[in-house]
């Protein structure tokens, strides 16, 4: 730098040098603060935050501590049942609905205490849960076995999935006429109905999962020297367990679902005897609590497959709803 340009002001601006000409400090110091215009607002509350302000001081609180003061989940979600039960109970009582057509829910209750009293219905459920677990491992073993042949090796995909995709389109209650030709008139053709229920929504979402990997992870972990083994088990595997939680739910609906068909196969004992017995002396109550009993099944069945989603999921990240 030039002598000149050392003993130049600070503030003075020399044309031709592209340098802008910078208020003094003396100008900058004199200078008078700006009116006092009053308090400032608080800044908008934008969508998912609440402020709180005390003094100086504003508290960002988050969506979801605002959502606690809103009712309670579980309230919210017995809502539409208990809705519907109030309707049932009014229509009853108002004669709309007599009881030759549907049955009061005051006399289903009783109906449903007197079975529950003289062993009746609990021998009916201890029996056609039994139907269902026997009837839904081997189809879990079944579908999961074939979704993995089909999944992760080409030759599985070409002889497996075709086959199953072409059995998956007959209508499985008009397999319950060959299954009596072949198996009796035993427990046989029930539980055999309840495996054709459990093996197709668990194959297709398992093979869905499967195949639905993003590849760019397996390209990763091929760069990081796993071997096919170790693909598939920390990256496929892991990958496909999503999809094969959702067959799961998909398969234990159709599993009582396919019950309730398998039960009127000559059916001495279970929840469709009762209903078969009840159908024939038009005993509505009885048939409505049978249904609420398969009803609370499957809803029992479904809420342990979403606490094992919960905690076998945990690890991902996922929506939760707003």
């Amino acid at each position: 730098m030039s002598t000149s340009e050392m003993s130049r002001p600070p503030n003075a601006a020399t044309a031709g040098t592209g340098y802008p000409a910078t208020p003094d400090a003396g100008a900058r110091l004199s200078k008078e603060p700006p009116e006092d215009t009053g308090p400032v607002a608080p800044p908008a509350n934008d969508g998912g935050r609440s402020a709180e302000s005390s003094g100086d001081v504003e508290t960002i609180r988050p969506a979801h501590e605002r959502r606690r003061r809103q009712v309670p989940r579980p309230l919210r979600r017995a809502s539409g049942p208990v809705g519907a039960l109030l309707l049932w109970w009014l229509l009853s009582a108002t004669g709309v609905l007599s009881p030759d057509t549907l049955a009061s829910p005051v006399r289903v209750f009783h109906k449903g205490w007197d079975l529950a009293a003289d062993g009746q219905l609990g021998s009916a459920i201890r029996v056609s849960t039994q139907r269902v677990i026997e009837g839904f491992l081997i189809g879990a073993v079944a579908g999961t076995a074939l979704a993995l042949l089909a999944g992760l090796f080409r030759l599985g995909e070409d002889l497996i999935d075709s086959t199953v995709g072409m059995l998956r389109a007959l209508p499985w209650v008009g397999l319950i006429p060959l299954f009596i030709v072949w198996f009796g008139i035993d427990e046989k053709p029930k539980i055999a109905l309840v495996v054709i229920a459990v093996t197709f929504p668990l194959y297709f979402n398992i093979y869905a999962g499967i195949r639905g990997v993003d590849p760019q992870l397996v390209e990763a972990g091929t760069v990081l020297g796993l071997n096919r083994w170790g693909q598939i088990r920390h990256i496929v595997l892991p990958g496909a367990l999503p999809g094969a939680l959702v067959g799961l739910r998909y398969a234990l609906g159709s599993a009582w679902l396919a019950l309730v068909f398998a039960e009127q196969i000559n059916a001495s004992n279970g929840i469709g005897y009762l209903m078969n017995n009840a159908e024939q002396f038009f005993q509505t109550d009885v048939i409505v609590v049978c249904l609420v009993v398969y009803a609370v099944l499957g809803l029992v069945s479904d809420l342990i497959v979403r606490l094992c989603t919960k905690y076998l999921l945990s690890w991902r990240a996922s929506f939760d709803g707003a």
